[in-house]
């Protein structure tokens, strides 16, 4: 079958392409750029480029549709909700070009993608929530401290959004307030980018997930890991992880959720853990994560099995996955260790690792671990890695420039 990665800069486009490739099938990587990692890999077939759906939606749809419409069952893999939401609100489009996807319906795909919406789906359904107020407008800051205790986390109500004109709104990173001065400055940073911003209590406790393959709100394949390092330590995308099995609290909660949003293809659902207490809910995303070669080296092998799905319309529930297996993002440790030199931001309420120690384990090589991104017979991924970062960088001091 003939496979489109999209978003093939991402660090879970890498991990699509060599399971695709391995398990027979022609993948050919797109992305909004020049270039690509993944397309870099000697395991992809051909590359092709799309305009950014952040500037038009309606134009990298046509593209997406174009290639497709080149081999009939060509299946359409997008990587981030930036695609992923264009493409799912579009999808007749798609399907009359001859293609599959392996999507959820478009309705519950936005309500997964829906912070709010899924922390009340999540509290419906008897789940731990964090105290969450949406705010609307800047007169709701007032109401804030009188339902939710300082500390404060201000986080956009979607990592990703679709505007009027079917573009995608990049929402901003969470911000941190102890106090009602904080509090107006974090959400100033904020609102801009999002059509509403979400005021939660601040969880303590360690992140844990739950990853998943479902077919029509029905387990097909599970997988879960323990977190070693974060990028950022106050939270976000593993750096360094090991494979485990799923706990069983985390399990069950998870399931209902999937359940009630009746899901349909791969997710993601995060909680925080504390130590004798039920698991606290944060998210869903609802698409393929960064860590994805973690699984695909612990026997879930999650690619293969969502193109299975798609070929045969449903698979039977996949064999359970090897714990004890460890993964690392080299670029990700190194950028660990950048934020934890940087030290704590304004207003965050945790402990932060200290330097010396985080050294330490950071220059410490552990046997036995797998890489995201570098293979001895595939290299150029984890080069092109360092080389998007690097480009990112400048590109960012470009504009901060003063003209």
């Amino acid at each position: 079958m003939r496979v489109l990665v999209l978003d093939g800069n991402q660090n879970q486009a890498v991990a699509a392409v060599r399971s695709l490739s391995r398990a027979g099938h022609y993948v050919l990587v797109g992305e909004a750029d020049s270039w690509s990692k993944a397309g870099w890999s000697r395991l992809c077939h051909g590359t092709f480029r799309y305009p950014p759906p952040q500037k038009s939606g309606g134009a990298f749809l046509a593209r997406v549709v174009e290639i497709a419409r080149g081999q009939p069952g060509t299946l359409v893999l997008p990587m981030t909700e930036a695609t992923t939401l264009p493409l799912s609100a579009n999808r007749e489009a798609v399907f009359r070009a001859g293609a599959r996807m392996v999507l959820p319906e478009h309705r519950d795909l936005v309500r997964a993608f829906d912070k709010a919406e899924t922390t009340r789906v999540a509290a419906s359904a008897g789940i731990a929530v964090p105290k969450t107020f949406l705010i609307s407008t800047p007169a709701d800051l007032g109401r804030v401290r009188e339902i939710i205790p300082f500390p404060v986390v201000l986080k956009p109500r979607s990592s990703e959004e679709l505007d009027p004109l079917g573009a995608v709104r990049t929402g901003g990173k969470p911000r941190y307030a102890r106090n009602q001065a904080e509090l107006e400055e974090a959400y100033q940073l904020v609102s801009p980018a999002s059509s509403g911003v979400l005021a939660q209590e601040f969880v303590d406790g360690e992140g844990a997930g739950y990853f998943a393959l479902m077919h029509k709100g029905e387990l097909r394949a599970e997988f879960a890991h323990r977190r070693i390092r974060d990028v950022r330590p106050t939270g976000s995308g593993s750096a360094v992880r090991v494979s485990v099995e799923p706990d069983p609290a985390i399990r069950q909660v998870s399931l209902d959720l999937l359940k009630a949003l009746n899901w349909h293809g791969v997710a993601m659902v995060e909680f925080r853990q504390r130590p004798g207490k039920p698991p606290v809910f944060m998210e869903v995303n609802g698409r393929f994560w960064h860590s994805l070669a973690l699984p695909c080296a612990a026997g879930v092998d999650f690619p293969a099995l969502v193109a299975r799905m798609a070929e045969d319309g449903d698979i039977p529930v996949a064999a359970p996955l090897r714990a004890g297996i460890r993964c690392r993002w080299f670029l990700g440790d190194f950028r660990h260790l950048i934020e934890v030199f940087r030290g704590a931001p304004a207003g965050y309420p945790r402990a932060f690792p200290g330097r010396l120690r985080t050294l330490a384990d950071v220059l410490t090589p552990v046997a036995g671990t797998h890489h995201d991104l570098f293979e001895w017979h595939d290299p150029l991924p984890e080069i092109g890695d360092w080389l998007n970062f690097a480009r990112r960088l400048l590109r960012m001091r470009g504009s901060e420039r003063p003209t």
